[in-house]
């Protein structure tokens, strides 16, 4: 059985490649349908395209045609010249095209490992393949398992567990300060692309009254509207962040947005209840000094960072306990795929040897016109029990090594040598 994986990725390719190469969700039919037309070697397809990645997993009756045929397809349909496409594809077979999709699902082969959004765009692709009926039992089967891998290592390792980006860490170092953070006010200075990752974060954490103030009102208001926050002038900043226990700021200011006096004063009239600065711009908008008030709280975006890259580090330890998972899931698919074809082969080999055996007791007796009935089925008897004794020994002990994970060579080994795929 024949597996393979043809791709690029944000590792093999910059970009503008990716660009060229990525199918859109509304034209998978229609690729579909070219490879069933132009390449009839190519049995079962999916096609996965995402901003990262853009991958055609299929099972093909023989490898080199199937590549050539992949190839080409992606050549002519997205008009790229061969030679761009083989520098930043990869091309994976077998063992290593399952372990690959495994680890796609499960996000260990992702820009960010652990990241969540990867799983539902490889059911997205498989659910659009069964919808043009190009999957068969052998995708259907590996696509099936790899969601239970992707699940089997988000509940048994901690590798979605700890905050990867800046925005989500700011998000729990509040957790930590506050715990529940249903019941707090938060205030964001500016409306950037960093303060709209952060907000999403906060409201998906059960924060309920987002502030929003910017120097242009009008984007302030925008932002607000998005997530059922408030708009509030910049130019009442002090009054505002009375009101407030979490401040996340990212402007464009060339100087300290919120100063030490300015806090200093706002702590006190809050009656010392705590209050958490996260300062993600640069340069910085909340004076370092603040964090020498008691019960104010100062991260820049350095420490952010140190949380960050602690976090990923603490990520790639799970990551390794995900590959574990892995190799096992890959052996179990295989000891399936080497069960699904041990029957066919041997049905194979019976048939090619009867074949045999048939043709050389026709030569036989043809050259003994006076053979008698019993004499020829003396014949029969005799030639049938050799070759059921000559492959006795090859049929059990490929059905034994079909439990092992080489099991698919040895079934390979013997579709080979007795020309059984002619």
């Amino acid at each position: 059985m024949n597996l393979i994986v043809l791709g690029i990725n944000h590792k093999t390719a910059p970009v503008e490649i990716r660009e060229k190469l990525s199918i859109s969700e509304h034209l998978i039919g229609e690729s579909i349908h070219i490879l069933e037309d132009k390449a009839p070697e190519i049995k079962e397809k999916v096609i996965l395209s995402t901003c990262n990645r853009m991958e055609i997993y299929a099972r093909v009756t023989d490898i080199t045609k199937g590549v050539e045929s992949l190839k080409s397809f992606l050549c002519g349909y997205h008009e790229i010249d061969r030679e761009t496409l083989d520098k930043s594809a990869y091309l994976l077979v077998l063992e290593e095209a399952v372990e690959h999709l495994f680890k796609v699902t499960s996000s260990l082969d992702s820009m960010i490992v652990g990241e969540p959004q990867i799983l539902g765009q490889v059911k997205g692709a498989y659910s659009a393949a069964r919808e043009f009926e190009a999957t068969g039992a052998v995708l259907n089967r590996l696509f099936e398992q790899s969601f239970t891998v992707a699940k089997r290592v988000r509940t048994e390792t901690g590798i979605a567990e700890n905050a990867v980006s800046v925005s989500f860490a700011a998000v729990e170092l509040a957790k930590k300060i506050f715990g529940d953070l249903s019941d707090k006010t938060t205030l964001l200075i500016g409306a950037g692309e960093m303060i709209e990752l952060a907000v999403k974060h906060l409201v998906a954490q059960g924060v309920d009254t987002v502030l929003v103030s910017n120097r242009t009102y009008d984007r302030a208001v925008e932002l607000a509207t998005k997530f059922n926050g408030e708009a509030v002038k910049f130019d009442s900043l002090h009054e505002e962040l009375k009101r407030c226990d979490i401040v996340i700021s990212s402007t464009g200011a060339p100087h300290f947005v919120v100063r030490k006096e300015l806090a200093a004063e706002v702590i006190a009239e809050r009656h010392n209840r705590p209050m958490f600065f996260i300062d993600i711009a640069v340069p910085r908008d909340i004076e370092p000094s603040v964090n020498e008030i008691d019960n104010c709280y100062v991260y820049d975006i350095d420490d952010l960072r140190n949380v960050v890259e602690a976090n990923m580090a603490e990520r790639e330890r799970e990551a390794e306990r995900a590959e574990e998972i892995i190799s096992k899931e890959v052996t179990e698919f295989f000891t399936w795929l080497d069960h699904l074809e041990v029957a066919p082969a041997i049905t194979d080999l019976r048939k090619v040897m009867e074949e045999m055996r048939q043709k050389e007791v026709d030569k036989a007796t043809s050259r003994m016109p006076n053979l008698s009935e019993k004499d020829r089925e003396t014949i029969e008897k005799m030639t049938s029990a050799i070759i059921n004794k000559a492959i006795h020994s090859p049929i059990v002990n490929l059905k034994k090594k079909a439990e092992s994970k080489d099991g698919h060579k040895y079934l390979g080994a013997l579709r080979y040598l007795f020309n059984l795929d002619k």
